[in-house]
């Protein structure tokens, strides 16, 4: 049974904090990301024995950059993606803050969702289901996850027993670990958020 698993968002990049990226393509870490996430390496405990990542560029080179410090492979998880935005991929927040559907979505994140976009529901479906088959599988040791801010919180929300319109009270920030705990009676959380010195 797998023991531990380590949530870690990727590190920094350029468009943080002003475009609303999701699944936009070629979205890749900036020189404080690729720091940021080499750090992170120090402060896996359990240290693990194996990575996951998201199929996006950001959290695939963050994983990569674990995996060269720590002598493992990455295997692409699917399940941990990012959010699909739908129509709001690559918009600038600031454009965003006049739109009606984003205002709802950033109070009621439990029954709204973006424009031809993935509700917040679905998405912590995929996620729990995957950490559930990573718990039962047979796979031991402790697991890395490297994924985004709105997976990493959609499984915390979960495991808290928080409500998806709760979200605000869970940052999850770049480069920040949250640490999952397995065993006999289930999943639960030992760490959110936990930033590495820079």
């Amino acid at each position: 049974m797998v023991q531990a698993i380590h949530l870690v968002r990727h590190g920094h990049h350029a468009l943080l904090q002003r475009v609303l990226c999701g699944r936009m393509p070629g979205v890749g870490l900036d020189e404080r990301g690729c720091r940021e996430i080499a750090r992170c390496a120090e402060f896996l405990v359990p240290p693990p024995t194996a990575i996951q990542c998201s199929p996006q560029r950001r959290a695939h080179q963050s994983a990569d950059i674990l995996a060269s410090r720590l002598g493992l492979a990455v295997e692409i998880a699917p399940a941990m993606d990012e959010i699909d935005l739908g129509e709001w991929t690559g918009r600038r927040f600031d454009e965003l803050n006049d739109d009606p559907g984003w205002a709802r979505w950033n109070s009621r994140r439990g029954d709204s969702q973006p424009p031809n976009g993935e509700t917040m529901r679905s998405l912590q479906q995929r996620v729990v289901e995957h950490l559930e088959q990573l718990r039962n599988g047979n796979a031991g040791g402790t697991v890395v996850i490297v994924s985004h801010a709105e997976p990493i919180r959609a499984a915390l929300l979960h495991y808290s027993g928080l409500s998806l319109d709760d979200f605000p009270a869970i940052e999850v920030a770049p480069a920040s670990i949250s640490t999952l705990s397995v065993d006999g009676s289930g999943i639960h959380i030992t760490g959110i958020n936990q930033r590495v010195p820079a």
